[in-house]
């Protein structure tokens, strides 16, 4: 046995234990204790380095970056329990419904708007579900489209900025969040952008599956319309603009911004009289859950690392991924490959403070642009969120959507978007241009 033979192991160990449903940063704490107690016993790791332990964790908690975190998932919570996606969807659905395939024009339409306001993939997939999945169904339109357009909208918020993703990808790399925020603008808008058409060419062969709404259903004129659209698309608009604003501005940090924009969101429910205790108290608690999973996942992975650095690891995966076949071209293939292979099973969390570390240096050493590749590795990670069995997207959207609406049917019409997201990602490793043409 070998300490890059046991590190090994550690590696399989931690996707195992994980891979059974046991809580993550557990699993990761727990196999990487049980492999350093067999390392110190063969001689291969030296406790003392456990002392740094404690510093790292501290280093974590007052990680700066790290705090835009909570505040753009509190930012998200508040307009979507403050019902803001519930306006725009209706009111962006009457403007389209007209077309054929006008309600799923919407969905995308607001899905990326979401994105581009909130972050939280969880809160896009849940309020479009409860409110355009019937909707569309009562229309007439297929099932799988239905809900795949709804799934596939509502995880742009992992591409398009401000994304939580994005912000942890930017920590784990080292790199500038500002940087793959802008890189990632192009490429989310791009991929939105394709999901509207791919959702008109399937409108235009097959009118069945995605008729326009009949015209008693249209009881405003034009100029109401309009009105309607400007009235509930303008404060989000600004709210979007002095966020990203600022951020791609220089005028501010992403953690600064993200303390803006959760005020904003606090004025923009309090000016539409929702910005009640109850919408408070559930915006906080969903704030807290989801920030406590991060770090108890980040701490998890901390010492995960630490043991797996301890064994020279990451040292042996670097001389791996720097010499494979093809250099660049070869991690390029193995990195999205691992990525995409992971996302079926585990969370973007999980891939990102355990798979992202180990990649990293070998790109860096490769000369890869590390933006470029942060926004190529946002993209595949957005797919673990609609691949079948296990993408989250599909159960927040299963836990929403009506009985007789069967998970066969969310698998089948997820499958056209994730091509479409294969397609994109394809383009922007070919054109990368894509993502640096901003910076």
């Amino acid at each position: 046995m070998t300490p890059e033979g046991l590190a090994i192991g550690l590696f399989i160990g931690a996707l195992l234990a994980i891979f059974s449903g046991y809580p993550v940063a557990f699993a990761l704490g727990g196999v990487s204790l049980i492999f350093a107690a067999i390392a110190v016993q063969l001689g291969f790791f030296d406790w003392t380095l456990m002392t740094a332990l404690p510093q790292r964790i501290f280093g974590i908690m007052s990680n700066y970056v790290l705090l835009a975190v909570p505040f753009f998932i509190f930012m998200g919570t508040v307009l979507e329990k403050g019902k803001l996606a519930e306006d725009l969807l209706r009111t962006i659905g009457k403007l389209f419904g007209p077309v054929r395939g006008g309600l799923a024009f919407a969905v995308v339409f607001v899905g990326a708007l979401l994105a581009a306001a909130t972050g939280v993939v969880g809160a896009s997939v849940v309020a479009m579900g409860l409110i355009s999945l019937p909707v569309m169904r009562r229309y007439g339109y297929s099932t799988e489209l239905a809900t795949g357009v709804i799934t596939a909208s509502g995880t742009l918020g992992q591409i398009i900025p401000p994304s939580v993703v994005l912000v942890v990808l930017a920590d784990q790399m080292g790199v500038s969040v500002g940087d793959l925020f802008v890189g990632a603008l192009i490429p989310g808008l791009i991929l939105a952008g394709m999901y509207a058409v791919y959702v008109m060419i399937l409108a235009f062969v097959k009118p069945s599956v995605a008729p326009a709404l009949p015209a008693q259903e249209r009881t405003e004129s034009v100029g109401e319309l309009l009105l309607q659209v400007v009235l509930v698309m303008a404060p989000p608009l600004v709210l979007i603009l002095v966020v990203l604003g600022s951020i791609f501005m220089g005028i501010a940090t992403p953690t600064e911004a993200g303390a803006l924009g959760s005020v904003g969101a606090l004025i923009l429910a309090a000016a539409r009289k929702r910005l009640t205790l109850d919408v408070l108290r559930a915006s906080m608690d969903e704030t807290v859950r989801l920030t406590a999973m991060v770090m108890f996942i980040l701490v998890g992975s901390t010492m995960f690392a630490l043991v797996f650095r301890g064994l020279s690891g990451d040292l042996w995966i670097e001389q791996v991924l720097t010499n494979l076949p093809g250099g660049k071209v070869g991690l390029l293939i193995v990195a999205n490959l691992v990525i995409f292979f992971l996302g079926f099973f585990i969370d973007f969390f999980e891939i990102a403070f355990i798979v992202i570390p180990l990649l990293v240096p070998a790109a860096h050493a490769l000369g890869i642009d590390l933006v470029w590749f942060g926004v190529m590795i946002a993209m595949n990670l957005q797919t673990s969120f609609l691949t079948p069995p296990f993408g989250f997207a599909l159960f927040y959207l299963r836990g929403v959507a009506p009985p007789d609406v069967t998970t066969g049917q969310i698998y089948r019409g997820v499958l056209p978007f994730i091509a479409i997201q294969i397609l994109a990602l394809i383009l922007i490793t070919i054109f990368p241009g894509l993502v640096t043409g901003l910076l």
